[in-house]
């Protein structure tokens, strides 16, 4: 089997199926891996919507096409015979309910906004509906296009901060299968690799929905990259028994001060990082900056549902489980977008 990067693959595509006409976007099934790979195809924006609530599509940028996909869907094949104005009103409606499915990955509302724009625009300069519902298409499709090539340009600026040998510790999943294709954290990982930078790559369980152990080592084993799966309290012995080089992670939304939420436990890391002496890298595009968020206190944190850490429990047990976390500003060393890698300190100044 062909290994390395392109070996994966493509998380999102939005198509036209050439017997019936409609729009429908294909997508990996992410719930399904590591056991199967499946595609599946949706036609509705309510399967996109499920599907990212469900975490069958997940990873920030990934849900921030698969949100604006949903609006052109939407648009295409269930709004057939609506005038501007409706179309427009109908939208509206939908967007709202599409930001809503998950508050705290800023891609998401990125993503539903950018084609909404559009879509407002065109309406405002008189065009029809059928103009209106082409222009949406296209732009999903433009913003797969940018997705990628943003993601390999903050592939190439990761890699060159990275060690010859380098030992990377990572968290959840930020590879391809978290973005339209290529990744972000793990996008550096992939370029390193393609240098030969790589020894090895360490991923964190990361309970409870394990995409450590379920996306990032299939996306790592498929593409050739050696990786060893820890359990996520395992961190500290392998950081104090001098075995990683790097900790490199991906985030869901970049706060103007630096701040950064990302996957629950990524706040864990960044103390233990501080505290061996480790450099702790976010990989994100700017899409996932928020500069109207100034601090880690303005991000709402997703609640998730208790079935997902135990479905047996005793009576009267109570359960938190947060999908998400803040690393304060002060534990990241650098902040990796396709423009540069900054201190957070200089985030203000360049977004």
């Amino acid at each position: 089997m062909e290994k390395g990067v392109e070996s994966l693959p493509r998380t999102l595509e939005l198509i036209t199926d050439p017997q019936s006409g409609l729009a429908k976007l294909c997508f990996v099934e992410q719930n399904q891996l590591p056991h199967a790979l499946v595609i599946s195809e949706a036609t509705q924006a309510q399967q996109i919507t499920v599907a990212i609530k469900t975490l069958a599509v997940r990873g920030a940028p990934a849900i921030g096409v698969a949100g604006a996909a949903a609006i052109a869907l939407w648009a295409i094949n269930e709004c057939e015979g609506t005038d501007a104005a409706e179309l427009l009103e109908s939208l509206e409606v939908l967007a709202a309910q599409i930001i809503a499915t998950r508050p705290t990955a800023v891609n998401l509302s990125w993503g539903v906004k950018r084609v909404m724009h559009l879509a407002q625009r065109l309406a405002q300069e008189a065009a029809g509906p059928a103009i209106i519902k082409q222009a949406l298409f296209n732009e999903v499709k433009l913003m797969e296009a940018e997705d990628e090539a943003v993601n390999r340009r903050l592939g190439k600026i990761g890699a060159a901060l990275l060690p010859e040998q380098c030992r990377v510790l990572t968290h959840c999943n930020a590879g391809s299968l978290a973005t339209v294709f290529f990744g972000t954290a793990l996008g550096v990982v992939h370029t390193a690799a393609s240098q030969g930078k790589i020894r090895e790559v360490f991923s964190c369980e990361t309970r409870p929905v394990r995409q450590g152990a379920r996306l990032t080592t299939w996306e790592l084993s498929r593409a050739g990259i050696p990786c060893t799966l820890l359990c996520d309290d395992a961190a500290a012995v392998l950081m104090a028994e001098g075995k990683i080089d790097v900790v490199l992670v991906g985030a869901d939304r970049v706060c103007k001060n630096g701040d950064t939420a990302n996957k629950i436990g990524t706040y864990n890391l960044a103390v233990l990082a501080r505290h061996h002496g480790l450099p702790f890298y976010i990989a994100a595009p700017s899409s996932t900056i928020d500069t109207s968020a100034e601090t880690g206190k303005d991000v709402v944190i997703e609640q998730r549902s208790a079935d997902e850490v135990s479905l047996v429990l005793p009576d009267n047990t109570q359960v938190f489980n947060p999908a998400f976390d803040i690393t304060p500003h002060d534990l990241i060393t650098a902040i990796i977008t396709e423009r540069g890698a900054f201190k957070p300190s200089e985030l203000a100044a360049v977004y």
